[in-house]
Order: C-alpha cells, then structure tokens, then sequence
C-alpha cells in the first residue's frame, strides 16, 4: 500500500455503510471525544458523503445513541466475562468496569451522555442497556447481602466503579506504574464493610 493509499479514507461497500459510519465515529471519538463527532467527518472517513450517511442516521444524535448503545452493550458482556464464585466476590467486575472506561475513554464519556444530554434523556433502549449493566453489579450483591439492601449497595459500588473510572480517565491524578493494583486496593477497601453472605452478621470479608 502507498502512502496516498494509506492516506484516503477507507472505502465501504454496498450494505455495511451503517456499521462502517459507527466504526468511524468510534474512531473519532477516542480520538477527540463527544465534542469531535461531526457526520461529515464520520462520512469521509468510510469514503461517503454526508447524504449518504442520512439515509442510515437521522442526524448526529442518532449516531451518538447508536455508539453508546453498543458500548453499554459491550461493557455488560465484560461485567459479565469477570470471574465470580458463590459469595458474590464483585473485585473483578469492578476491575472489568474501570478497565472498559480506560480502554474506552471517549465511547464512555458519550454512555453518560457528555455532549449529547438532550439525545439521551429519557432514551428507552440507552435506559434499558445502562440497567442491564447495572442488573450485573447488583446479581453478585445478592449473593452476600439482605435483599433490602442491596440496591443501596450496587449503587455505591457504581459510584465508586464510575468515579474512579472518570478520575483515571481524565488524568487526575497520579496512578502511578501499575494502574490495575491501585484499582484492585480500591476496591478491596471499600468491600471491607460489606458482608460476603446473606445471613444476618456476616463476616466483613475482602471485595
């Protein structure tokens, strides 16, 4: 391949201009965040036009809730890849969900609907994917905890999985040579005041 080849835009064929033009924008995204999305750039990276995109998207928001469809999508398969066991032990989901957010900086940024709050507020199917990630975080809580407790508890878990994961993303501070040991210390610091069964007076036990 030449050097203009490698230059132009990718060329797409007849049926997959929609997969191609999120591809593009999941390019653009990671590349500039929610901000850096526009439906021409998308287009001429796939080596369309932004008419032919319209055929496929009604607009830009259509394409961002497309994106952060697929990467709630995508973060709920990787909650649900992390290892468990019957006491619920939730330390690798945590670490599943910090690393999809660093891996991903800009598609998470867009799940939480960062430039695009009117497109997303109130949007069923984002709704419904955000839930079904959640639902993963909440299963392993009720393993170990008093069922009444445990929505409180799967949404701290979130804080915390959420915060951390926007602090490391955003540069906030030092993590230092070994990101994925800070992460694993977090998390087991905040499982220590939560109990590993679902019988009253359970041992506190490590995350």
């Amino acid at each position: 391949m030449n050097g203009n080849e490698a230059n132009s835009p990718a060329r797409y064929h007849h049926g997959d201009l929609r997969n191609a033009l999120l591809e593009a924008g999941r390019g653009l995204l990671e590349e500039g965040g929610p901000t850096a999305l526009s439906i021409r750039e998308i287009a001429r990276r796939v080596g369309g036009s932004a008419p032919a995109a319209y055929h496929h998207f009604s607009g830009l928001d259509e394409i961002a809730v497309a994106l952060a469809e697929r990467g709630f999508a995508e973060l709920a398969d990787s909650l649900q890849a992390a290892p468990s066991n019957a006491k619920g032990q939730l330390a690798p989901a945590g670490m599943a969900y910090v690393a999809f957010a660093r891996q991903n900086p800009g598609l998470y940024r867009l799940m939480f609907g960062e430039g695009f709050h009117t497109a997303f507020a109130g949007h069923d199917g984002i709704r419904t994917l955000r839930l079904a990630a959640y639902e993963v975080i909440k299963s392993g809580l009720s393993k170990r905890m008093q069922a009444d407790e445990v929505d409180t508890a799967a949404l701290f878990l979130w804080s915390l999985t959420h915060g951390l994961a926007l602090l490391m993303i955003d540069g906030q501070f030092d993590a230092g040579t070994d990101p994925e040991k800070l992460v694993a210390s977090v998390l087991r610091l905040s499982g220590k005041g939560l109990p590993t069964s679902a019988e009253p007076g359970g041992d506190m036990r490590r995350l």
